[in-house]
């Protein structure tokens, strides 16, 4: 068991490491774990299917004292930042409570690091001439979705000031690609390319969009793993980094990539019930931090990340698939 001194560092980069991840049946749960695996790390994946519930405080108490994992990476949580405005109770009652389930988890069990996972919406609405966010700018989220993250930041601060916990928090913007829920914007609009190609319409027919003015710093899935990874060997405990490619990209401009690689005749129309009642105009962070303390940069360009979001929206439509939706349990990262 590693003493408080011993938290205070980062884990070693020596491989294998034993790692737990909650949300593991989530979009980004399977990446990350085919990426720990891939990096000769054990891993163990807990989901809707094998774990408790992320309010069950006892439960996870017993689902980390069992695993004993070196690293717990925490992805699960509610990530609807859209329903978020029609369920505030839910949204901060599985993101805030289920983030100290998992950290007093971890404090009893002795684990050597968290990495916690929150989001870029802590930042709320930046004006233009203060992009690109770094970790330093004040956090004013806008959403129950950000505010419930912002919370959640503030229990794993206190976790490592007062137990001396090894806690490193994230920040990422916004990532895609396959295998993403179609709440989510780029792959909603890939499926509904993808059904239209599938019914070969004559006329064109109806892609129903919100807004598509904000622009978002856009990260493919998995770059964002990488990072994590990353910093899980060589991040600092008690710090907090932000995960984004430093590009900023239009909506409409994702919505015109993803038309102009199919056949499919498309008529983009407004869905008033896609509209959120507060829109973040623009979003674009910094990873000069990350960059600093791991060298990461990401690899993927984001016409690739299209292309293949686009293709697995076709072999979803083809097969009747589709991948889990935010949920209050542990899949939900």
């Amino acid at each position: 068991m590693l003493t408080l001194c011993d938290r205070s560092r980062p884990l070693p980069p020596a491989s294998p490491v034993r790692a737990l991840i909650t949300g593991a049946g989530g979009f980004v749960g399977p990446h990350l774990a085919d990426h720990l695996r891939a990096s000769g790390d054990d891993v163990v994946p807990i989901d809707v299917d094998n774990g408790p519930d992320l309010r069950d405080r006892a439960g996870w108490a017993d689902t980390v004292a069992g695993v004993g994992p070196d690293v717990i990476y925490h992805l699960a949580g509610w990530s609807d930042v859209g329903g978020s405005w029609q369920d505030p109770f839910t949204t901060f009652e599985v993101n805030v409570m289920g983030a100290i389930s998992v950290l007093e988890a971890a404090r009893l069990a002795g684990t050597g690091r968290v990495l916690l996972v929150s989001s870029a919406d802590v930042y709320g609405t930046v004006r233009a001439e203060d992009l690109p966010i770094t970790e330093g700018h004040p956090v004013r989220p806008r959403s129950p979705y950000g505010a419930s993250k912002e919370a959640t930041e503030a229990a794993a601060a206190q976790y490592h000031r007062g137990h001396g916990l090894d806690v490193v928090v994230v920040r990422p913007f916004n990532h895609i690609g396959p295998g993403q829920s179609p709440r989510f914007a780029a792959p909603a609009f890939a499926c509904q390319i993808a059904e239209a190609e599938a019914a070969e319409p004559d006329a064109p027919v109806p892609l129903r969009h919100g807004d598509l003015s904000p622009e978002r710093d856009l990260t493919d899935v998995r770059d964002v793993v990488r990072a994590y990874r990353l910093l899980a060997e060589a991040g600092e405990a008690g710090q907090t980094y932000n995960v984004c490619s430093g590009r900023a990209v239009a909506m409409h401009t994702v919505l015109d990539t993803l038309l102009a690689l199919s056949p499919a005749p498309i008529r983009p129309e407004v869905d008033p019930a896609r509209l959120r009642p507060v829109e973040v105009p623009a979003l674009l962070g910094s990873p000069a931090k990350l960059a600093e303390v791991t060298g990461w940069t990401p690899g993927i360009g984001l016409d690739q990340t299209l292309r293949e979001v686009l293709d697995d929206a076709r072999t979803r439509v083809g097969g009747g698939a589709e991948p889990p939706l935010p949920t209050g349990r542990p899949g939900a990262g």
